[in-house]
């Protein structure tokens, strides 16, 4: 990842700044005119595209669906913050094959609606360029990409072609057409690079919003470390208190807390506490008493990473497990 980040922190530069001779002529006509626009057009659109699409992913929260784009070979990918759902969120990603990674959000910017999500299962994976230079340009040719209505294996991502019709510091506006699914998913120039993500899509039709590459790259720091960037409509911040465990314990006159109760389908039961169980340290910190346990978890919200080392019939066990919503 180290390599990645002086090539993007260099694409700080005034949005759409400079014309480059890579442009396709067919950007600086105010439409079409003949065959030879068009075919020009066509063979842009066909000489990246599958490149694009190997790196264009459903991410998979529950049971709802957005899109995101491949940015790295370790698996990085940026999104919307309404897909990602806030920080620390377990995700699963799908690949144009059909095959799945768990991943993880990162951070987000809330007033923005971007969003990182790294995939935690080691692999190398096809990825794409980010737009460097900001050559691009109110009304040039561009295209989207994304899994509308979910994913589907048969028919893959969808392409739209459009143009850029209006362009803004945090917002760039498109005439492509997006419905469910595509939010969070890539838009590119034709020359196959990065420019924006999906974020408010089919509310027109044919009129669809992007947040644009600069806005990432400005917060890129923040949202590799998992921040919560901002406040806005897009992600709600979480609250310290709010996360759910699931468990009633009381003390253990030979230290800890034994567990008295664990509730069906709570965060607890998926990671397999008992009845029984003597949970001796919670991330490090020794437990002594209830009011302790729940003291220190009104310092935490959903989503939060527990560890908790204890004992089951004498034997030293540890269990990791993250914080549910109340």
């Amino acid at each position: 990842m180290k390599h990645l980040l002086p090539c993007l922190l260099t694409a700080l530069l005034p949005w759409g700044a400079t014309a480059d001779a890579a442009r396709p002529y067919v950007n600086d006509k105010k439409a079409p005119e003949n065959r030879k626009d068009l075919e020009s057009i066509q063979n842009a659109l066909t000489q990246v595209l599958d490149k694009a699409r190997l790196a264009t992913v459903c991410i998979e929260l529950g049971e709802g669906s957005g899109s995101g784009v491949l940015v790295s070979e370790d698996g990085l990918v940026l999104t919307a913050a309404h897909v990602a759902g806030g920080i620390n969120k377990d995700l699963t990603v799908v690949l144009e094959d059909g095959r799945k990674f768990k991943a993880v959000s990162l951070g987000v910017v809330a007033d923005t609606d971007a969003a990182m999500v790294r995939i935690t299962d080691k692999e190398k994976f096809p990825c794409i360029e980010i737009e460097r230079e900001n050559t691009t340009l109110l009304g040039d040719w561009v295209f989207a990409l994304g899994h509308s209505g979910g994913y589907d294996k048969q028919r893959g991502s969808v392409v739209r072609l459009g143009r850029l019709v209006r362009m803004t510091e945090n917002t760039i506006q498109s005439d492509c057409t997006l419905i469910g699914g595509d939010s969070g998913g890539p838009l590119f120039n034709l020359q196959g690079e990065l420019i924006g993500i999906h974020s408010r899509v089919g509310v027109w039709m044919g009129i669809d919003m992007h947040v644009p590459i600069p806005v990432f790259l400005k917060n890129w720091e923040g949202l590799l470390k998992g921040e919560f960037i901002g406040e806005g409509p897009f992600v709600k911040k979480p609250e310290k208190g709010q996360g759910f465990l699931g468990v009633a314990t009381e003390a253990c006159k030979d230290g800890g807390l034994t567990v008295t109760k664990v509730g069906k389908d709570t965060p607890a039961a998926k990671a397999d506490l008992k009845d029984g169980d003597i949970l001796l340290k919670l991330n490090g910190t020794v437990l002594t008493t209830r009011e302790q346990l729940q003291d220190l978890l009104k310092e935490m919200t959903e989503g939060d990473p527990l560890e908790f080392d204890a004992l089951r019939a004498g034997q030293p066990l540890t269990f990791k497990l993250k914080l549910g919503a109340r």
